[in-house]
This record gives structure tokens, sequence and C-alpha cells, in this order.
């Protein structure tokens, strides 16, 4: 499980004031935004109602967007899930809970996933669903909570090498599904075009896998 950032089409110049205050547009509408501390608590696109103001990684640019989220299968790196929220620090964690709340069978799974993933409720979330957490760990001035349970067994280290190929699939259809900017406005459109860009990708890795075999 993975999530990637979507960049909402709608400009930074269209992200203004809730209450309609701040400084008004000038000659061919342009907004001087500079000075002004924005947030989503007190701003909004007013061509993307939806599109929030985020940025994935430190150092990075915040920009108007959402977050698409995907569960892939690592046999053979298909996408079995997709799903589109707003984007916002918890939005990766609550996604990959409802899906793996729909992952099918009774029997026990393991789920693989990035620092992100890694607090003490989630992982707990996920053994009382009985799936277990093959999140990487993070230590950087906190403990993990993924301890030698899980990391002393080879699954640990296969789940870990594998996890990565999600990040292809998010190439592909940034690249070639050309999700690097959306063209469609509102949550409802844009995660339908990611769920069908998604469609296409498992269409062509299928045609990939069958000329392997």
């Amino acid at each position: 499980m993975d999530g990637t950032l979507i960049e909402a089409w709608a400009s930074q110049k269209s992200f203004r004031r809730k209450d309609g205050k701040g400084n008004p547009p000038g000659a061919g509408g342009d907004v001087d935004f500079h000075g002004e501390t924005r947030k989503n608590q007190t701003h909004k696109s007013t061509t993307d109602s939806d599109a929030r103001l985020f940025k994935k990684s430190k150092g990075s640019e915040a920009k108007l967007s959402y977050l698409g989220h995907v569960l892939m299968e690592n046999r053979n790196g298909l996408l079995v899930q997709t799903f589109l929220t707003e984007a916002d620090g918890r939005a990766e964690r609550d996604a990959a809970m409802l899906m793996a709340e729909r992952i099918r069978g009774g029997k026990r799974v393991t789920l693989g996933g990035d620092k992100n993933y890694d607090t003490q409720e989630f992982v707990k979330e996920l053994r009382g669903m009985n799936i277990t957490p093959h999140v990487a760990q993070n230590n950087t001035n906190r403990r993990s909570a993924i301890d030698r349970r899980t990391t002393r067994h080879a699954g640990y280290e296969v789940s870990q090498r594998k996890r990565k190929r999600v990040e292809q699939s998010f190439g592909w259809m940034k690249m070639v599904g050309m999700l690097r900017k959306v063209k469609l406005r509102g949550i409802d459109k844009v995660g339908w075009l990611f769920t069908f860009t998604g469609a296409a990708y498992n269409l062509c890795r299928l045609r990939t896998l069958m000329a392997k075999a």
C-alpha cells in the first residue's frame, strides 16, 4: 500500500480566504498573496473547492492536490484497490485502513508499507484484522511499532523489497496516464480518473506478464 500526490487543476492564485477578506484581485484578476499565511482551515480554491494545499515531504513545494492511494498484490505487481482522498497528514493511513478492511478471505495476510504507516494505532488495528503489518520501521527519534516479532521473519524482508514496486505504478500513471496534473476538478471526477488509470495500468501489466509466460 502507498499513496501519491495528484496535483489538482487549480492555481495557487485561486487559493483565497474563505471569508472573502485579503487583497482583492488586481488588473487581469491577479491576486498578491505574498506575506500572507495560507492554510486549508482559512483558505480554499475558488476553482476546485475539494483540492487541499499539501506537500508530501519536508522541503518540497506545497501544492493544491489530492492523494491517490493503491493496494497492490506483490506477486505480480497488480493493483487490487484504488482510493482517492483529500490531501492531509492522516489520509494515507486512513485510506490504507479502509482498503485493508476490504481484503477478502479469512487467512492471515501481510501488508507492506513505508515509514509513514509505522504508528502504534495503525499497527494495532491491522493486527486486530488478522493482518500482519510489514511496514518499514521508523526509528528516527522514536520507537518503532514494529519489533522483532515481525522483523525476524524472512517474509518481512521480502515485503520491504517488493513494496517498492508500487512506485512503478505511480510513475506509469503520472507519465503515461497523464495524472501528474489532472485536467478534471472535484474529488468524484478525479477519483474516477484515478481508478480508470489504475485499471489501464493493470492491462499493460497483464500484457507484460503474459508475454513472459
